[in-house]
């Protein structure tokens, strides 16, 4: 998943790539998390002169995870918005602003594949639900709640206050 700013500067026409990304080795370390398929990444670069180039598009991939309060699997579909803008700098020119989006490269033949990566861990869930009424599991007795009650005592007394808890009995 390549472009090169020279083709791109000749060319009237934007290049549209369409290549699926294995992402796995993303989620390795992650136990609950899997990526069944290789991410799809649907990308259309334009190039929009001064030696830039405007990449956009979106990211498709799905995961297997678990609930994060009862630990059923839920399988979810993410489609990630994608747009990064390059900027074919010599070594010598280039400035950084800490404002500007653009990523400012030295080389003529760009790799997609790193930005693509970068932006599906930026968009990896932080916690999952099954669904948003879900109650999840007793910690005491591990009994799934939202099939059933159990009678585990779920009363949290703060230690500092422990002394007073029956000082009206």
């Amino acid at each position: 998943m390549h472009f090169q700013f020279r083709k791109m500067a000749a060319s009237s026409e934007p290049l549209q790539v369409r290549q699926q990304v294995d992402v796995s080795r993303f989620v390795e370390g992650l136990g609950d998390i899997k990526v069944p398929q290789p991410l799809l990444a649907e990308l259309k670069a334009t190039y929009v002169g001064q030696d830039t180039v405007d990449v956009q598009g979106k990211l498709s991939v799905e995961l297997d995870m678990s609930c994060s309060r009862c630990l059923k699997p839920v399988h979810q579909h993410l489609n990630i918005p994608f747009h990064e803008q390059f900027k074919f700098v010599k070594p010598s020119e280039e400035s950084e602003d800490e404002d500007d989006d653009t990523n400012y490269v030295n080389d003529e033949n760009v790799d997609l594949v790193p930005y693509v990566e970068e932006s599906f861990v930026l968009h990896i869930p932080m916690t999952v639900v099954c669904k948003e009424t879900c109650k999840g599991l007793c910690p005491n007795c591990g009994t799934d709640l939202n099939e059933g009650t159990c009678d585990c005592d779920t009363e949290v007394v703060d230690p500092r206050l422990a002394a007073l808890k029956d000082f009206f009995k």
